[in-house]
């Protein structure tokens, strides 16, 4: 294999965040874009879970949890200090961050989004305890730019993408919520050149088709 090959869905907060750390360190991944409801052999021949993104080494290594694969990038490649630039603190913060974001936050923003599949707690409950996260962050922010110091790093682009998805589960509710530093932090998200690059559309991937190649 002359490319890793990762298998991604384009809206996926996880698969976002793995476009994320790979395009920003420059390197260049073959891409497989999948329709979950539609998924490839390959995929779930490879990895138990199924679930994007999973990413394949030049090596043949496996990796199929996003934070590692964003590790794995900037390990390789962090021209932006995302990762290298963090002292012992400030890694140990972003993996609070992290761990918090992915396990009680995503609890929340999942029941959020889809209130009708949990019927136990109205929407405005799950929202409420998911703004425990958003309450969090606002404070961060008001401490320095970004999550943990003056520059972006690994824990702004972990959590950005599914701050962004809780957004847009209710904009007009969000745009009128008390969380001006948050807001503004995902608005500049939203509208870099980053973001925009790592949202281009591409076709379901099919075995035998011409290789597509990201960024």
């Amino acid at each position: 294999m002359n490319h890793p090959i990762l298998y991604s869905f384009r809206r996926c907060p996880y698969a976002m965040r793995a476009r994320l750390a790979i395009a920003t360190s420059g390197l260049q991944v073959e891409l497989r874009e999948v329709v979950l409801r539609d998924k490839p052999q390959p995929l779930i021949d490879i990895s138990p879970k199924a679930t994007v993104p999973v990413l394949i080494t030049s090596d043949e290594q496996l990796i199929d949890e996003s934070i590692d694969i964003m590790f794995w990038a900037l390990q390789q490649s962090d021209p932006d200090g995302w990762l290298k630039d963090l002292n012992q603190e400030q890694r140990s913060v972003s993996k609070h961050i992290i761990t918090n974001n992915d396990g009680e936050f995503k609890y929340y923003l999942d029941r959020y989004k889809y209130a009708d599949r949990y019927p136990e707690h109205s929407q405005q409950y799950y929202r409420q305890q998911a703004e425990k996260t958003l309450m969090d962050l606002e404070q961060r922010l008001d401490s320095h730019d970004y999550l943990i110091s003056e520059k972006l790093s690994i824990a702004d682009i972990a959590v950005l993408p599914f701050i962004r998805q809780f957004a847009f589960v209710d904009k007009e509710w969000f745009d009128q919520s008390p969380y001006p530093l948050l807001k503004q932090w995902l608005e500049e998200f939203i509208t870099s050149e980053l973001f925009a690059n790592i949202m281009h559309k591409y076709p379901q991937w099919q075995q035998g088709q011409e290789l597509q190649f990201f960024p």
